[in-house]
């Protein structure tokens, strides 16, 4: 039997961060939590997940700070990273800055439903 992926979620709003990470439990991954861009970057480098869903705008370490520094690594240069956030297109230098550093996809949280997003997350680590 193939071990379960293991899913990173750096995401402070602590109410959806808990209901993905509940989902991922049912869907037999393996998720991991982190309340804010330092956490998740030392999470990131100590278990190295197979996937990493994480936000921009949080405490302590903004996501774009933390998939720099995650893109610098020799394992975090093919990391599959998908961005959940709030910043739209009307934020053009955060979302170009965003994209310079390859993530997987770039989801608008307000356009994505939690079971959407599993789905996607689903279908990622399946391919």
């Amino acid at each position: 039997m193939q071990a379960p992926k293991t899913v990173l979620i750096v995401e402070d709003e602590k109410s959806l961060r808990e209901a993905i990470v509940d989902i991922l439990r049912l869907k037999n991954f393996l998720p991991l939590e982190a309340r804010n861009g330092r956490e998740g970057l030392e999470l990131a480098f100590s278990k190295h997940p197979d996937l990493i869903l994480l936000d921009l705008i949080m405490p302590e370490m903004d996501g774009m700070t933390v998939i720099k520094k995650i893109r610098e690594d020799a394992w975090g240069k093919k990391v599959l990273i998908i961005i959940l956030t709030n910043l739209s297109a009307i934020n053009g230098h955060m979302v170009a800055d965003a994209m310079a550093h390859r993530p997987t996809h770039y989801l608008i949280k307000s356009d994505w439903k939690l079971h959407d997003i599993v789905r996607k997350i689903e279908t990622i680590l399946a391919a």
